[in-house]
């Protein structure tokens, strides 16, 4: 479970993770259990994991596979347009990943209450298509790489629209148009606005 990358690179490239209270104690206690594989399937008992005899029962899978920056990207980058069983959240490549992260949550657990509904898949293919766009205009060659959106002001909007929430979020006008939005101004998300 050690990366394989100095410290340097993991904290210039913003892979540092954030961990929750108590992690390391959960882990201690087997309450949270990690286990590093090539492969993994499930199944009725819970999830085999490869080279493990007996299936391990889980409430919740958390799958750190990493990831290639390059490959397809998904709708609103948690879902994938032909398979919608399938939710990841990850880092959205900008200077506030924890922020960005948050929202991400915040919408796939109202896509998985149903309080929103998935446009068609050739909807959603040109959404992706407009966010690729969109991050090439910010970043060009470089918008794969971690952090390179400084402003994803447009990804956030979509997300609230998506939720039901005003994606305006400053009082007033010259608030709206002139101070810099950042987490504080996405609080009260969890309820419809």
């Amino acid at each position: 479970m050690v990366p394989n990358h100095s410290f340097m690179e993991q904290f210039s490239s913003c892979k540092v993770p954030i961990l929750p209270d108590n992690f390391y104690r959960m882990v201690e206690e087997g309450s949270n259990v990690l286990k590093k594989s090539q492969s993994l399937s499930f199944c009725s008992e819970g999830l085999v994991v490869d080279g493990e005899v007996e299936p391990l029962r889980a409430d919740v899978v958390i799958l750190a596979t990493g990831f290639k920056s390059d490959e397809k990207l998904k709708n609103m980058q948690i879902i994938h347009p032909r398979i919608p069983q399938l939710a990841i959240i990850g880092y959205s490549k900008s200077l506030s990943n924890l922020h960005e992260s948050e929202i991400q949550c915040r919408w796939l657990s109202r896509f998985l209450r149903g309080s929103i509904q998935l446009r068609g898949i050739g909807e959603m293919e040109k959404e992706i298509v407009q966010w690729e766009n969109y991050t090439k205009r910010c970043a060009g060659k470089f918008r794969w790489r971690s952090c390179c959106i400084a402003i994803p002001l447009w990804y956030n909007d979509e997300m609230c629209r998506d939720m039901g929430c005003e994606p305006r979020r400053k009082k007033g006008f010259f608030a709206e148009w002139f101070e810099p939005y950042g987490p504080s101004d996405y609080v009260g998300l969890t309820t419809t606005q």
